[in-house]
Protein backbone atom coordinates (compact mmCIF):
# COMPACT_ATOMS: atom_id res chain seq x y z
CA UNK A 1 0.00 0.00 0.00
CA UNK A 2 1.56 3.51 -0.92
CA UNK A 3 2.01 5.63 1.52
CA UNK A 4 -0.17 9.00 1.85
CA UNK A 5 1.45 12.33 2.70
CA UNK A 6 0.50 15.92 2.68
CA UNK A 7 1.40 18.69 -0.03
CA UNK A 8 0.05 22.44 0.43
CA UNK A 9 -3.78 21.41 1.10
CA UNK A 10 -4.11 17.87 -0.50
CA UNK A 11 -3.52 14.40 0.28
CA UNK A 12 -1.41 12.19 -2.16
CA UNK A 13 0.36 8.89 -2.62
CA UNK A 14 4.05 9.88 -2.02
CA UNK A 15 4.65 8.85 -6.01
CA UNK A 16 2.72 11.37 -6.97
CA UNK A 17 3.55 14.50 -4.71
CA UNK A 18 5.85 17.18 -6.96
CA UNK A 19 7.63 20.31 -5.45
CA UNK A 20 9.06 22.54 -7.62
CA UNK A 21 12.92 22.83 -8.24
CA UNK A 22 13.12 26.28 -7.34
CA UNK A 23 11.71 25.54 -4.12
CA UNK A 24 13.93 27.64 -2.16
CA UNK A 25 14.27 24.87 0.63
CA UNK A 26 15.57 22.61 -2.39
CA UNK A 27 18.25 25.26 -3.78
CA UNK A 28 18.64 27.09 0.19
CA UNK A 29 18.06 24.87 2.63
CA UNK A 30 14.99 27.60 3.06
CA UNK A 31 12.91 26.16 5.78
CA UNK A 32 12.30 24.68 8.99
CA UNK A 33 11.04 21.32 9.86
CA UNK A 34 9.28 19.59 12.99
CA UNK A 35 8.64 16.02 14.20
CA UNK A 36 6.53 14.94 16.41
CA UNK A 37 5.43 11.34 18.45
CA UNK A 38 2.32 10.01 18.43
CA UNK A 39 1.72 7.03 20.66
CA UNK A 40 -1.11 4.92 20.02
CA UNK A 41 -2.76 7.79 17.83
CA UNK A 42 -2.36 10.91 20.61
CA UNK A 43 0.30 13.55 20.04
CA UNK A 44 3.23 13.75 23.07
CA UNK A 45 3.56 17.39 23.72
CA UNK A 46 1.72 18.83 20.71
CA UNK A 47 1.51 22.14 21.68
CA UNK A 48 4.92 22.19 22.94
CA UNK A 49 5.86 21.17 18.97
CA UNK A 50 3.48 23.76 18.01
CA UNK A 51 5.53 26.76 19.97
CA UNK A 52 8.97 25.39 18.51
CA UNK A 53 7.67 25.48 15.20
CA UNK A 54 6.02 29.24 15.19
CA UNK A 55 9.74 30.70 17.26
CA UNK A 56 11.29 28.77 14.13
CA UNK A 57 9.16 30.54 11.47
CA UNK A 58 9.61 33.68 13.21
CA UNK A 59 13.47 33.68 13.49
CA UNK A 60 13.73 32.99 9.81
CA UNK A 61 10.91 35.58 8.99
CA UNK A 62 8.85 33.12 7.34
CA UNK A 63 5.46 34.29 7.16
CA UNK A 64 2.56 31.32 7.33
CA UNK A 65 -0.66 31.42 9.76
CA UNK A 66 -1.98 28.30 9.29
CA UNK A 67 -0.93 26.53 12.11
CA UNK A 68 -4.46 25.90 13.78
CA UNK A 69 -5.08 23.83 11.18
CA UNK A 70 -1.76 21.11 11.45
CA UNK A 71 -3.28 19.20 14.06
CA UNK A 72 -6.26 17.66 11.96
CA UNK A 73 -3.60 16.92 9.23
CA UNK A 74 -1.51 14.99 11.08
CA UNK A 75 -4.17 12.80 12.48
CA UNK A 76 -5.45 12.86 9.05
CA UNK A 77 -1.82 11.14 8.25
CA UNK A 78 -1.18 9.00 11.55
CA UNK A 79 -4.88 7.44 10.36
CA UNK A 80 -4.74 6.76 6.23
CA UNK A 81 -1.86 5.53 6.60
CA UNK A 82 -2.94 2.62 9.64
CA UNK A 83 -0.42 4.27 12.34
CA UNK A 84 -3.57 4.75 14.79
CA UNK A 85 -2.42 1.52 16.88
CA UNK A 86 1.33 1.85 16.73
CA UNK A 87 3.99 4.57 17.51
CA UNK A 88 4.09 6.84 14.93
CA UNK A 89 6.30 9.84 13.86
CA UNK A 90 4.58 12.77 12.04
CA UNK A 91 7.49 15.05 9.90
CA UNK A 92 6.28 18.96 9.26
CA UNK A 93 8.54 20.47 6.63
CA UNK A 94 7.13 24.45 5.98
CA UNK A 95 9.93 25.98 3.67
CA UNK A 96 9.95 29.53 1.92
CA UNK A 97 8.59 28.57 -1.28
CA UNK A 98 9.47 28.59 -5.16
CA UNK A 99 10.91 31.43 -6.88
CA UNK A 100 13.73 32.60 -8.70
CA UNK A 101 17.05 32.23 -7.33
CA UNK A 102 17.52 35.13 -5.08
CA UNK A 103 19.90 35.61 -2.04
CA UNK A 104 17.46 38.20 -0.15
CA UNK A 105 13.68 36.48 0.92
CA UNK A 106 11.14 37.53 -1.49
CA UNK A 107 8.29 39.52 -0.45
CA UNK A 108 5.55 37.78 -2.89
CA UNK A 109 6.19 34.20 -1.78
CA UNK A 110 4.07 31.09 -0.70
CA UNK A 111 5.62 28.74 1.61
CA UNK A 112 5.43 24.69 0.83
CA UNK A 113 3.93 22.80 3.19
CA UNK A 114 5.03 18.65 3.52
CA UNK A 115 4.08 16.22 6.29
CA UNK A 116 4.19 12.37 5.66
CA UNK A 117 4.05 10.24 9.04
CA UNK A 118 5.79 6.70 9.41
CA UNK A 119 6.45 4.31 12.22
CA UNK A 120 8.70 4.89 14.82
CA UNK A 121 8.86 2.31 17.21
CA UNK A 122 10.58 2.71 20.82
CA UNK A 123 14.17 1.44 20.40
CA UNK A 124 13.37 -1.16 23.08
CA UNK A 125 17.11 -2.86 23.35
CA UNK A 126 18.78 0.68 23.19
CA UNK A 127 16.51 1.70 26.07
CA UNK A 128 17.66 -1.04 27.69
CA UNK A 129 21.10 -1.58 27.10
CA UNK A 130 22.35 1.50 26.51
CA UNK A 131 24.71 2.63 23.32
CA UNK A 132 28.13 4.09 22.95
CA UNK A 133 28.96 7.60 21.26
CA UNK A 134 31.42 9.40 19.78
CA UNK A 135 32.45 12.93 20.16
CA UNK A 136 33.51 15.64 17.27
CA UNK A 137 34.00 18.88 17.50
CA UNK A 138 30.83 20.62 16.54
CA UNK A 139 30.76 22.51 13.53
CA UNK A 140 27.74 23.13 12.66
CA UNK A 141 26.21 27.23 11.86
CA UNK A 142 25.30 29.58 15.30
CA UNK A 143 21.65 29.23 15.27
CA UNK A 144 21.47 25.75 16.39
CA UNK A 145 18.31 26.78 18.40
CA UNK A 146 16.12 27.43 14.79
CA UNK A 147 15.02 23.96 13.83
CA UNK A 148 16.12 24.38 10.62
CA UNK A 149 16.70 22.14 7.69
CA UNK A 150 19.83 22.76 6.84
CA UNK A 151 21.07 19.67 8.40
CA UNK A 152 24.48 18.54 6.39
CA UNK A 153 26.93 19.02 9.49
CA UNK A 154 24.67 16.53 11.30
CA UNK A 155 24.46 14.03 8.96
CA UNK A 156 27.96 13.89 8.31
CA UNK A 157 28.60 13.84 12.22
CA UNK A 158 25.65 11.18 12.75
CA UNK A 159 27.45 8.94 9.74
CA UNK A 160 30.74 9.27 11.69
CA UNK A 161 28.87 7.33 14.31
CA UNK A 162 27.38 5.19 12.40
CA UNK A 163 30.47 4.03 10.47
CA UNK A 164 31.57 3.54 13.94
CA UNK A 165 29.12 1.25 15.21
CA UNK A 166 27.98 4.39 17.66
CA UNK A 167 24.56 5.41 18.43
CA UNK A 168 24.65 8.71 18.34
CA UNK A 169 27.97 12.02 18.28
CA UNK A 170 27.87 14.21 20.76
CA UNK A 171 29.15 18.02 19.91
CA UNK A 172 31.66 20.23 21.89
CA UNK A 173 32.10 23.86 20.77
CA UNK A 174 35.11 25.20 22.28
CA UNK A 175 35.67 22.37 24.25
CA UNK A 176 32.40 22.16 25.88
CA UNK A 177 29.68 20.45 25.09
CA UNK A 178 26.79 21.25 23.56
CA UNK A 179 24.31 18.76 22.41
CA UNK A 180 24.60 15.22 19.86
CA UNK A 181 23.36 15.51 16.17
CA UNK A 182 19.76 15.04 16.44
CA UNK A 183 19.22 15.23 20.41
CA UNK A 184 20.58 16.77 23.94
CA UNK A 185 22.87 15.56 26.33
CA UNK A 186 21.95 14.89 29.89
CA UNK A 187 24.75 14.02 32.63
CA UNK A 188 24.16 13.07 35.91
CA UNK A 189 27.19 13.90 38.68
CA UNK A 190 26.70 13.26 42.46
CA UNK A 191 22.92 12.82 41.98
CA UNK A 192 22.62 15.75 40.23
CA UNK A 193 21.64 15.92 36.33
CA UNK A 194 23.60 19.05 34.07
CA UNK A 195 23.13 19.38 30.68
CA UNK A 196 23.82 23.05 28.52
CA UNK A 197 21.48 26.22 29.00
CA UNK A 198 19.65 26.80 26.61
CA UNK A 199 21.48 29.72 23.94
CA UNK A 200 21.99 29.61 20.02
CA UNK A 201 24.03 26.70 20.23
CA UNK A 202 21.42 24.17 21.33
CA UNK A 203 18.20 23.32 19.91
CA UNK A 204 15.33 23.66 22.63
CA UNK A 205 14.30 19.77 22.99
CA UNK A 206 11.22 18.93 23.84
CA UNK A 207 12.18 15.94 25.77
CA UNK A 208 15.01 17.66 27.24
CA UNK A 209 11.92 20.13 28.83
CA UNK A 210 10.06 16.99 29.68
CA UNK A 211 13.11 15.59 31.62
CA UNK A 212 13.88 18.89 33.56
CA UNK A 213 9.92 18.67 34.77
CA UNK A 214 10.52 15.29 36.07
CA UNK A 215 13.29 15.74 37.90
CA UNK A 216 11.58 18.66 39.29
CA UNK A 217 8.82 16.83 40.11
CA UNK A 218 11.11 13.91 41.67
CA UNK A 219 13.54 16.40 43.40
CA UNK A 220 16.51 15.69 41.40
CA UNK A 221 19.06 18.82 41.24
CA UNK A 222 19.38 20.21 37.97
CA UNK A 223 22.49 22.31 36.81
CA UNK A 224 22.20 23.99 33.46
CA UNK A 225 25.49 24.68 32.46
CA UNK A 226 27.79 23.88 30.20
CA UNK A 227 30.60 21.72 30.84
CA UNK A 228 33.86 19.99 29.61
CA UNK A 229 34.66 17.20 27.37
CA UNK A 230 37.48 16.48 30.09
CA UNK A 231 34.03 16.15 32.48
CA UNK A 232 31.78 14.22 29.93
CA UNK A 233 34.09 10.97 30.93
CA UNK A 234 34.06 11.78 34.52
CA UNK A 235 30.00 11.62 35.20
CA UNK A 236 28.64 8.91 36.62
CA UNK A 237 25.63 8.62 34.57
CA UNK A 238 24.82 9.82 31.02
CA UNK A 239 22.02 9.90 28.42
CA UNK A 240 20.34 11.41 25.11
CA UNK A 241 16.88 12.45 25.43
CA UNK A 242 15.08 13.20 21.93
CA UNK A 243 11.78 12.46 20.22
CA UNK A 244 13.14 9.50 18.63
CA UNK A 245 15.50 8.82 21.23
CA UNK A 246 13.38 9.35 24.35
CA UNK A 247 15.51 8.65 26.72
CA UNK A 248 18.78 7.03 26.10
CA UNK A 249 21.44 5.68 27.97
CA UNK A 250 25.06 6.23 26.85
CA UNK A 251 27.47 3.99 28.39
CA UNK A 252 30.56 4.28 26.53
CA UNK A 253 31.88 7.16 25.25
CA UNK A 254 34.77 6.60 22.27
CA UNK A 255 35.32 3.17 23.86
CA UNK A 256 35.98 4.61 27.37
CA UNK A 257 33.22 3.33 29.60
CA UNK A 258 30.67 5.54 31.23
CA UNK A 259 29.80 4.47 34.95
CA UNK A 260 30.10 0.42 35.53
CA UNK A 261 29.07 0.46 32.07
CA UNK A 262 25.14 0.10 33.07
CA UNK A 263 22.56 2.58 33.05
CA UNK A 264 22.64 4.15 35.71
CA UNK A 265 19.80 4.46 38.58
CA UNK A 266 18.96 8.47 37.95
CA UNK A 267 18.63 7.91 34.29
CA UNK A 268 16.52 4.31 35.35
CA UNK A 269 14.42 6.97 37.15
CA UNK A 270 13.76 9.18 34.53
CA UNK A 271 13.31 6.82 32.08
CA UNK A 272 10.23 5.17 34.17
CA UNK A 273 8.40 8.44 34.91
CA UNK A 274 8.76 9.25 31.22
CA UNK A 275 7.24 6.22 29.75
CA UNK A 276 4.01 6.75 32.39
CA UNK A 277 3.68 10.19 30.52
CA UNK A 278 3.63 8.99 27.22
Amino acid sequence: MSEIVYLNGEYFHREEAKISPDDRGFIFADGIYEVIKYYNGKPFRYDDHLARLVRSLSEIQLKYTSTASLKDIFSELVFQNNLNEKHAGVYLQITRGANGRVHHFPKEIKPTIYAFAFELPSATDKLENGIKVITHEDIRWLRCDIKSVSLMPNTMLYNQAVEAGAGECILLRNGKVTEATHSSVMAVKNGTLITHPLSNLVLPGITRKVVLEICAQNTIPVEERAFSGKELYEMDELFIAGTGSEITPVVEINETSVGNKKPGEITRLIQQKFFVLV
